[in-house]
This record gives structure tokens, sequence and C-alpha cells, in this order.
């Protein structure tokens, strides 16, 4: 009786561990088939495709520096063979340097600060707007908006009316980008500059507006090859400056880069026809550039450090 009693008992528990088995299974296969949100990364490497903003932002809790260098251009044709002695610019009598330093209290919004040379300085404050993704929700496209105040510091600099707000100028940029594959990302960038003052003459416009195309191809893991080619809309013909000057600007801000990420730092390395390290002067009165050796070369210098003690990593 005893031997019937454990016998029976035996085949209940086989039964019931198959049970078990066969609920955990179909938990397991309920929990797979579930949607779940896929968000897209590493649109781009750094915050700037090149000369421009991308809608990347620093890590929430992350501080970023950042060093931008222009230097002068690579040939210079009223130089003649003193052209040598300056090394493709690299030792010309013109540099431009942008010193940034950018943090992200939250992973949507990013403040920064940057001295941009020559007593210019700029505050900017990022956006981010949507994120491109699939499962849960499927959204195309990455979108950030950008917002900056610029003005230059120096007592040497005019101010109409003595009114230091009349050395003011803004910017508004709104980037809109895809990562189509691992490998290939582009990015739409409209922007308007604002300057409280214009130059005079008939036709002068406060507002600049300009439309950018910036994109990133992927060699490897650490690589990757970048470009921009951004329009200036409107006040780069014939315009006509405070001395009664009638002057041209270049309309096209062209540039192509290289990137490398060391792991703890990214390099960009670029050559653009613009000498100007901020887009408040590339993208309002950047010299005609019709050749390429008035082209001029340049990097970009990125490294994050962690403030808080939890960081969560957005790229």
């Amino acid at each position: 009786m005893k031997k019937i009693f454990i016998l029976v008992l035996s085949v209940f528990a086989t039964q019931y561990l198959f049970a078990q088995d066969d609920l955990l299974g179909e938990l397991t296969r309920e929990d797979s088939a579930q949607v779940k949100q896929n968000l897209t990364i590493a649109t781009f490497k750094a915050t700037r495709i090149i000369n421009m903003n991308s809608v990347e932002m620093t890590g929430e809790g992350n501080l970023q520096f950042m060093v931008i260098h222009h230097f002068g251009q690579i040939w210079d044709n009223k130089e003649g063979a003193s052209n040598l002695a300056r090394v493709f610019g690299f030792n010309g009598n013109f540099a431009s340097t942008y010193i940034s330093f950018d943090y992200s209290p939250s992973s949507w919004l990013n403040l920064g600060l940057a001295l941009a040379g020559n007593s210019n300085v700029e505050g900017t404050a990022k956006f981010k707007i949507l994120r491109q993704q699939t499962g849960l929700k499927n959204i195309p496209v990455t979108i950030a908006w950008l917002s900056m105040v610029h003005t230059n510091a120096s007592k040497t600099v005019a101010s109409p009316n003595d009114l230091t707000w009349n050395k003011f100028s803004f910017m508004h940029q709104l980037m809109v980008a895809r990562k189509f594959n691992e490998n290939f990302s582009l990015q739409l960038t409209p922007s308007v500059v604002h300057n409280n003052i214009v130059a005079y003459g008939y036709g002068n416009s406060h507002d600049v507006f300009s439309l950018g195309i910036g994109g990133r191809y992927k060699l490897s893991a650490k690589k990757a090859i970048t470009f921009e080619y951004t329009r200036q809309l409107n006040m780069y013909n014939n315009v006509i400056d405070k001395s009664g000057e009638i002057v041209n600007y270049s309309p096209d801000l062209i540039s192509l880069g290289y990137d490398w990420d060391t792991g703890g730092h990214i390099f960009q390395f670029f050559i653009t026809n613009s000498s100007f390290a901020s887009n408040i002067y590339q993208l309002t009165t950047n010299p005609v550039k019709s050749t390429l050796g008035q082209f001029s070369l340049g990097f970009n210098l990125n490294r994050s450090y962690s403030v808080k003690h939890k960081v969560k990593a957005e790229h």
C-alpha cells in the first residue's frame, strides 16, 4: 500500500512539474512577443557634424569640453612663395579658436557657454524634441532645436547709441536627422541669424536665413567621413556696410571631415571654406572663397566628463 501511494504521488508531482514548465514557456513566449521600444543611438558621433550642430548632445549628467580651431588659408595667391613657410595655413597669420563647455542636466536639455574668439561670447540651449525609434512608437526622425545668444564683449567695438544691446546677435536652428542604417546618417538644418544692428543700406535685413544638409558615413567602429553644405539665402550679394562700401559674401558653406573616436576623445579633422569658428559669422559674413587654396584646415576636439554619480549615456 505504501508503494502504491508513493507511485501515485510521483505521477502527480511529475505532471505538476510539466505544467509549471509549460506555464513558464508560455510566459516567456508572451514576453518575447511583446512590442518593445527600440531607440536609435549614435545618429552622429559628436555634438557637431563639422561646423554645424548635430542632433546629438552629451549624456545626462555629463560635462563636455570642446575646442574648435580653424587655421588660415591653405594657399594665398598674394603671398607667393612665402606660402611654403605658412605650411598649408598652419603657420599663417590667422587662426580662430572656439572653446566651449556644455552640460546636460537631463536627457532632453543641453546648456552651453563658449568663448568664440576675439572677445566674442556665446550661450546656447539645445532641446531634444523627438527621437528616432521603432516598436512601441514609430518615429522616423530625430528632431532637436538650438537657440544661441552671441555678443562681442570688447570695449573697443563701437556700439550704436552706446547701447550694449546693439552688439547682440541670436541664432535659432531646427535639426531634423535620420539614421538610415548602421553606416549612414543625414541631417537637414534650417537656420536664422538675427542681428540687432545691421549694415546700413537699401534692402538690408536684420534676419539672415540659411538651409543646410550634413551627413556621416561610418567607415569602422571608430572612424567616419562627414560632410556639410549650407546655403545662405539672403544678405550675401551687394550688401552695403556701415562705411557705405558694397561687399559680397560667400552664400555657400562647404566642409568635408574625418571623425576619429579614440575612446576617450573624439577628434574631427576637416577642410572648410570658412576661417571663422562661430556659426554666427559662418552663416552671415563668410568671405568669398572661390578656389581650393582659399579653404582652411581645422579640427574639433571633444571630451566628456561625468559630473553626476549615475550617468545615462545617450550615445
